[in-house]
């Protein structure tokens, strides 16, 4: 190649990486600040009732001991249906359940109502999970402007598909550590159409794990997913941090192939997430396939945000250093190697 040429390109790659490396610095300290914020006092609750034949309910309240001050949050159930069982009360260091036993009499759950008592404003989402008697699973997430929920008689699959689909958006948008990770990748490749390429293999890498692993195909401890993650996590900075002559042929030429394979990696750890929440047994797809909708719009959603902030911010930073170019690589690597030990305490 002429060298002339060989500099043009290597000036132009410069400056593709320089537009989007030094806005990454916003967004990588945005997320850093979700993650630092108080994310544990606002962990989600869970409230699951599983009903038989005869209307006698099993009740399960599931909160984290962590959570916003003076927040007193309680389930408020239907006044009809009396309790027939003393509490009893369980937990360990991050949460505690409390279980007894309801009764409903013949007519059961269908048509009551559910919701949450507050001393103040509810600051904590709530998880619900129905079990009914015909093997129909209703859920929904109750939360401030949604505290209470009508037991329906079946729930519409317009109903189901939605629930899922908000489910996984919130889910992606909620995870810093599979943002972080998308943005790597947006570091990675130059171009919008390897980019293009890259970002879809990611995502066929997740949803082949995420079907496998929901309906039980291939079982992996949440735990040591966590830990995968975090460590795809890793890998990705040491490649960032590595010059782009240096890396090897393979990932030069086909990112894609990478990110396809973290991509079964990251799939584990949003089955876990709609693992906590089941699948309707009469909508399995439907869910699942919602789910994953919800998720890739969270994702185009985000990917959209990082080039808004590329065209606002790429100007104003591109006079900073050349230097600089690398913080968000060693910005990503230091989450990743902080969480890798964090998870991997968590699986001991």
């Amino acid at each position: 190649m002429n060298p002339q040429c060989r500099k043009k390109q290597s000036a132009h790659s410069e400056f593709s990486i320089s537009r989007i490396a030094l806005p990454a610095w916003v967004v990588l300290t945005l997320l850093l600040l979700v993650k630092v914020s108080p994310a544990h006092p606002l962990a989600p609750a869970l409230l699951e009732l599983n009903a038989d034949e005869s209307g006698v309910t099993s009740v399960l309240w599931k909160v984290s001991r962590l959570r916003p001050r003076g927040q007193d949050l309680q389930p408020e159930l239907p006044a009809d249906c009396p309790v027939i069982s003393p509490v009893e009360e369980s937990g360990d260091a991050q949460s505690v359940s409390l279980t007894w036993t309801i009764d409903c009499g013949a007519s059961g759950l269908v048509g009551r109502t559910v919701s949450l008592a507050s001393n103040g404003p509810i600051q904590i989402d709530v998880l619900l999970r129905i079990s009914l008697p015909d093997g129909r699973l209703v859920r929904d997430v109750l939360r401030k402007g949604n505290a209470s929920i009508e037991i329906p008689a079946r729930q519409t699959k317009i109903q189901v598909g939605w629930g899922y689909l908000i489910l996984g958006f919130e889910h992606i948008l909620g995870g810093t550590d599979h943002l972080m990770f998308v943005l790597g990748l947006m570091l990675l490749v130059i171009g919008i159409r390897p980019l293009v390429k890259t970002i879809t293999a990611f995502t066929l890498g997740h949803s082949i794990t995420l079907s496998l692993a929901t309906l039980g195909i291939t079982q992996v401890p949440s735990a040591l997913a966590e830990f995968l993650i975090a460590a795809t996590l890793l890998a990705l900075a040491v490649e960032l941090a590595t010059p782009t002559r240096d890396r090897p042929a393979l990932i030069q030429r086909h990112p894609w192939l990478m990110a396809c394979a973290f991509g079964l990696v990251h799939g584990l750890g949003f089955a876990g997430a709609l693992s906590e929440v089941g699948l309707p047994q009469q909508e399995i797809p439907l869910a699942l396939l919602s789910f994953n909708v919800g998720i890739e719009l969270g994702q185009l959603l985000f990917v959209s945000g990082m080039a808004l902030v590329v065209v606002i911010a790429s100007r104003p930073l591109g006079r900073l250093p050349a230097w600089t170019r690398k913080i968000p690589a060693y910005a990503i690597g230091s989450c990743a190697a902080f969480w890798s030990l964090e998870r991997l305490e968590d699986m001991f």
